[in-house]
């Protein structure tokens, strides 16, 4: 019990940074892009408690695979750019704000003089910074899988044509459903696993 408390606690200010740049980055964008919803529903910010969905925070803290609660937008509202491309554009922003947090923790993880460090220090800010590396790659991973309402099917809605995308949309009702069984079920770590394992050994490589 005492090591999985210690391990939660390392672990939720990765799980809380995750999910707290990845909605700030859908409303950030979708703001600059001409909407004002995500300021007006106070989404523009860095406050996690904004931002937390609690089934998808406790998904993420047992599984590594979760969600936030949406940001609202309004895409009636994009006129800098075409509303489709602006939609991808706030779709991916997200997934992609995680990608970059993850580089950037890999860069601590690999650079930072850990050993230098008194051990009481040393070692919780080792395993804190390696959980920001996994979970933001897997939450980013994870939120570009084309299943709504995560972004990889707002991604790929807009480049269905019409015929296919009206049929896409038939299983949103069942989307969440859907997720629940793949995160209770051993599919999502057959398919994801290798692909976040992959996306890191890149990122490692490169650095």
């Amino acid at each position: 019990m005492q090591e999985w408390l210690l391990e939660f606690l390392v672990m939720l200010p990765a799980v809380l940074w995750a999910i707290t740049i990845h909605e700030f980055a859908h409303g950030i964008v979708a703001y600059k892009l001409g909407d004002p919803t995500p300021r007006i529903t106070g989404r523009l910010t860095l406050n996690p408690l904004a931002h937390l969905d609690l089934i998808g925070f406790l998904a993420l803290l047992l599984v590594h695979f979760g969600w936030a609660k949406p940001v609202l937008v309004n895409p009636q509202n994009f006129r800098k750019l075409s509303r489709k491309t602006a939609e991808v554009l706030v779709a991916f922003a997200g997934p992609l704000a995680n990608f970059l947090s993850a580089f950037v923790s890999l860069l601590l993880l690999k650079y930072l003089p850990f050993a230098s460090l008194p051990l009481n220090i040393s070692e919780p800010l080792y395993y804190m910074v390696k959980y920001s590396v996994l979970i933001n790659v897997a939450f980013g991973v994870f939120n570009l899988l084309p299943i709504p309402p995560l972004d990889g099917s707002k991604i790929l809605e807009a480049f269905l044509p019409p015929k296919l995308y009206y049929s896409y949309k038939k299983i949103e009702p069942y989307g969440f459903l859907i997720l629940l069984i793949l995160i209770v079920s051993p599919v999502l770590k057959w398919i994801l696993l290798p692909l976040v394992n992959t996306i890191i050994s890149v990122m490692w490589a490169v650095t």
